[in-house]
């Protein structure tokens, strides 16, 4: 089986290929009626028949695959940090050497093709220098220009609203309410206030994008979605069987933990201080929808919020780490790492009724 990341950057990347195979095949349509038929094609260009055409339309689109590779595996990693001016220059040049190098490849295999001939023929050649010069390679250029403009704006929304997220509003998914049973996971910085204080505001400013980046790992490899950002609190859902298949809730709560102590030195040298945060765990129904007139938002209701949130709360209370309500412990793999311990019932704040809280600790 893919483990989540990978399925997650399969996700990511196919729509680049889509978005290629899209425009190549408007492009070629365009072109095609503009010229006014495949005779009146200028000298520079090939002729097309099917062969080339499916070579052609093969071609782009694994050159689209490619851009979101690159995209999602290297190119986002690599430019997080940067202004969205020094990506978009980074990025054009980038592609730039890419796209001419694919072209200097990818010609003289159609020419070959269209003229029935050995790669190594030196017409094959003569028709390359004088495509390069050519209008036909600036109107090449131009299409792969558009194509790419379009992937690349796909790419900045889709990491600004979450892949999930923008996939769900293209196909409408929550256009009408749905209902779902989520788990929730409250993540609290401990003495953000303190912290805060002491490194002043764009120095915190700069710890929180830290924060967020280290932690945003053990989400994806545990198959969890960030709902939202509120401060220093992160809040995380998962559908509620991917949740508990193979207790991934908690294992991202720990390998959280991990991660950020395996950076530790980092932090101190940078900030002279090691976050640490705590957390609470509740699952339950929500309505899930679109909302928002200025600005869509796709949205979570219902009391497992409130819960989870008061949950979280308590951890400063009962001076742990993590808490969990007895609700989700029922449905969790008690033959595992965990070792769960009872802290009996408890009336969360502005609830009536009481909810059983367990802590948990990770046997290594």
């Amino acid at each position: 089986m893919l483990s989540p990341k990978t399925k997650r950057n399969l996700l990511r990347i196919i729509p680049f290929g889509i978005i290629w195979f899209i425009c190549g095949m408007v492009f070629f349509i365009v072109e095609t009626a503009a010229v006014g038929g495949l005779d009146q094609r200028p000298t520079t260009a090939i002729d097309i028949d099917l062969k080339i055409f499916i070579f052609g339309m093969l071609a782009n689109t694994l050159l689209g695959l490619l851009v979101g590779a690159a995209e999602v595996l290297y190119l986002n990693r690599i430019f997080a940090k940067k202004s969205l001016a020094k990506k978009i220059l980074y990025k054009t040049l980038f592609y730039a050497v890419i796209i001419f190098v694919i072209t200097v490849v990818a010609y003289p295999i159609a020419v070959s093709m269209e003229l029935e001939t050995n790669i190594l023929d030196q017409r094959v050649w003569d028709r390359l220098s004088t495509f390069l010069t050519s209008l036909t390679h600036l109107s090449n250029d131009l299409q792969l220009g558009v194509q790419l403009g379009i992937s690349l704006f796909y790419s900045e929304i889709s990491e600004h609203m979450g892949p999930g997220i923008l996939i769900n509003f293209f196909t409408g998914k929550y256009h009408s309410p749905k209902e779902e049973t989520r788990i929730f996971m409250f993540l609290d910085m401990k003495s953000s206030t303190t912290i805060a204080e002491s490194l002043g505001h764009i120095k915190y400013f700069e710890l929180l994008k830290e924060y967020y980046f280290d932690l945003s790992g053990a989400i994806v490899k545990y198959s969890g979605e960030i709902y939202e950002y509120i401060g220093d609190e992160i809040v995380v859902s998962w559908k509620f069987n991917e949740g508990i298949r193979n207790n991934n809730c908690l294992k991202c709560f720990f390998t959280m933990k991990e991660d950020l102590g395996n950076r530790a030195q980092k932090y101190i040298t940078k900030f002279g201080l090691l976050p640490t945060f705590k957390a609470g765990f509740h699952y339950g129904d929500v309505t899930t929808g679109e909302v928002g007139a200025l600005k869509k938002e796709i949205i979570f209701t219902g009391d497992v919020l409130n819960s989870t949130a008061r949950i979280q709360e308590l951890c400063n209370q009962y001076e742990v780490d993590i808490l969990l309500s007895g609700d989700l412990k029922t449905m969790l793999n008690k033959d595992s790492e965990f070792h769960f311990k009872s802290l009996g019932p408890t009336q969360l704040r502005g609830k009536t009724g009481s909810v059983e809280l367990y802590t948990v600790k990770q046997e290594l």
